[in-house]
């Protein structure tokens, strides 16, 4: 026996998911991953706590400004997730950089994104896994560059950065 679906039952299904699909992404994914909230219901299932948490993961422990001395930032990349730590830079602005985890190797993105720039464009200069780093770099082109961490174990991973150079804190970006 052959079912045969009419196009009035197709329609339905899929109007059906994307209400479906648009409640979830309002009620629980938006307060969940960036702590947006327009409904009042993450708040209300402790969603919103999920987003705030991993806000308040980057603490810089010293001055926002680049200088000639190392600063050092600490961070925790939670566990089977990632974070973006970022700093503003000038066209040709240099940074010397070193991190270290707590041991855990990470999955990370040193790359930069061009001020203005509303295409999603990103340009990356260095993609590896490893539980350290070490070196310069001079920024092609002006605006946000950093690193994007991705933690794929299943217990959270300490980051310490040491930067010094020619730059502005931006911080974990959301």
């Amino acid at each position: 026996m052959q079912h045969t679906v009419s196009t009035k039952t197709l329609i339905k299904a899929s109007l059906s998911a994307t209400v479906v699909a648009a409640l979830t992404l309002v009620t629980l994914i938006l307060p969940a991953e960036y702590n947006i909230d327009p409904t009042g219901i993450g708040q209300s299932l402790g969603l919103t706590s999920i987003a705030q948490a991993a806000e308040a993961e980057a603490s810089p422990i010293v001055n926002v400004e680049g200088s000639d001395e190392f600063q050092t930032i600490e961070i925790t990349v939670p566990a089977g997730r990632g974070v973006e730590y970022k700093f503003a830079m000038h066209q040709f602005a240099k940074m010397t950089y070193e991190w270290l985890t707590d041991g855990e190797p990470l999955y990370f993105d040193l790359h930069g994104e061009p001020d203005g720039d509303t295409t999603g464009y990103f340009e990356s200069y260095t993609i590896a896994t490893s539980s350290e780093m070490k070196g310069s770099f001079t920024a092609p082109f002006a605006g946000s560059h950093g690193w994007y961490w991705k933690n794929k174990s299943d217990k959270p991973v300490a980051v310490q950065l040491m930067v010094k150079g020619q730059y502005d804190v931006i911080g974990l970006k959301q």
